[in-house]
């Protein structure tokens, strides 16, 4: 189940590294998943488009190509020597306070300053003065570090540093959220189509549902105005096609959903294989399926409540593969998916819907073509009858009862037994 596992949480913002966040990994990776996705990340690019943010480079002490430090500032407050001024003070006062390892050379570069609704803000970069390899992508080097500059009543205020290496950025938070309410989204334009959905909702059977509109970038950036993100990520923002490989990154995700590097809270995984599973399943690996996408917020951050990961792996009568999975993104209910796959063929969403951790049967699940009513409560003794007939031992935590069950017995090991009726 890893990597199905390691599927499952790839939405999942983790808190901030108390160790340098520039440092780490090279790059700061606010979601898990960067590291996994490194190799796609890390892309030279070749010819850059014209007035595009690109950063790639060479590896000789860190001499980037332009025309991140090539071109000229962008941005309607590129001419306002204070504004810019201001924030080259603020830049440098942040790194004497907060001294780099690898030290810095030559001049900070605003490489795009404007104004916005929350006020003015800007994006800068400048050299480090050495060149050391970074853990993540193998191979690659540190050269620049690079920032948002956000406004705050006390002025600019930088905020975390991220590290650029040789191979480009494309691992580097490219988005901002602003202001006191966090409702400006600040993109920047890195030389690819991204898209925009403004808000996160589900379907009557826990699909995502997002609607998602072309970002209009100007002189090298869009500024949106959305729904306050105060606590909770709802916006996301993807190059296209839209998926989660392409995520583009919020540089502050972790300090809004994280504001006192808060931790996440603990997420029990729950795994079962149900009677007769190793008959269809032979030696086939569970594997990240396709079949889930649907389910998984492209584009978005979240945290999770420490709902359990549920995980069954069973057959149905037929013959076929049966696989069901909980997803949970932070404070929303949790999702259960039944996906279904027949022989060597792919998996497909049987049923679908929320769950109930608190109900004396969190999951029932009834499944197409009369193969059963799929359930599951975690540590309890479960029974099921048809009609008024004699109860039926099912087995514990899980169970594929017969499509014509009307009612289960769940019976908690210290608890009182609960009769539930399985439903239409």
């Amino acid at each position: 189940m890893r990597a199905i596992l390691q599927r499952a949480t790839d939405h999942v913002t983790g808190p901030p590294d108390l160790l340098d966040k520039v440092r780490r990994g090279g790059r700061r990776r606010i979601m898990r998943r960067r590291a996994v996705l490194a190799a796609a990340f890390a892309v030279v690019v070749a010819a850059p488009l014209v007035g595009a943010l690109q950063f790639p480079g060479t590896r000789d002490r860190g001499e980037v190509a332009s025309p991140i430090f090539g071109q000229a500032t962008r941005g309607d407050l590129a001419g306002d020597k204070g504004y810019l001024r201001q924030v080259r003070e603020r830049w440098l006062r942040r790194f004497e306070e907060n001294a780099l390892d690898e030290g810095l050379r030559g001049e900070p570069h605003v490489v795009w300053a404007g104004r916005t609704p929350a006020g003015p803000a800007a994006y800068v970069a400048q050299r480090t003065a050495n060149n050391p390899a970074v853990s993540d992508p193998p191979g690659d080097r540190m050269v620049a570090v690079a920032a948002f500059v956000e406004p705050t009543a006390d002025g600019p205020r930088v905020m975390d540093p991220e590290s650029v290496t040789d191979t480009g950025t494309h691992g580097n938070s490219q988005a901002a959220l602003l202001g006191p309410d966090r409702n400006v989204l600040l993109v920047l334009d890195a030389g690819a189509p991204v898209e925009f959905s403004p808000e996160l909702r589900y379907t009557a059977d826990g699909r995502i549902d997002r609607t998602f509109q072309p970002v209009a970038f100007r002189d090298g950036a869009a500024v949106l105005q959305v729904p306050p993100q105060r606590t909770k990520i709802t916006v996301a923002l993807a190059r296209t096609p839209v998926s989660m490989e392409n995520q583009v990154h919020i540089t502050n995700a972790t300090d809004i959903l994280f504001p006192n590097d808060e931790d996440l809270p603990p997420q029990p995984t729950l795994s079962h294989t149900l009677a007769g599973a190793e008959e269809v399943w032979g030696d086939k690996d569970v594997s990240a399926e396709p079949a889930f996408d649907a389910y998984y917020d492209a584009g978005g951050a979240h945290t999770h409540d420490g709902s359990p990961l549920l995980y069954i792996k069973g057959a149905t009568p037929d013959g076929r593969r049966l696989l069901l999975q909980t997803i949970q993104y932070d404070d929303d209910p949790a999702r259960v998916i039944v996906l279904l796959a027949r022989g060597d063929g792919p998996f497909t969403a049987a049923a679908s819907g929320f769950v109930d951790w608190n109900a004396p049967l969190p999951v029932r699940l009834r499944l197409p073509d009369e193969q059963g009513i799929l359930v599951a409560a975690e540590g309890a003794a479960l029974n099921y009858r048809i009609g008024t007939g004699k109860w039926h031992d099912a087995g514990r935590d899980a169970a594929l009862l017969p499509h014509n069950a009307t009612e289960v017995r769940v019976t908690p090991t210290n608890g009182k037994a609960s009769t539930v009726t399985t439903g239409p």
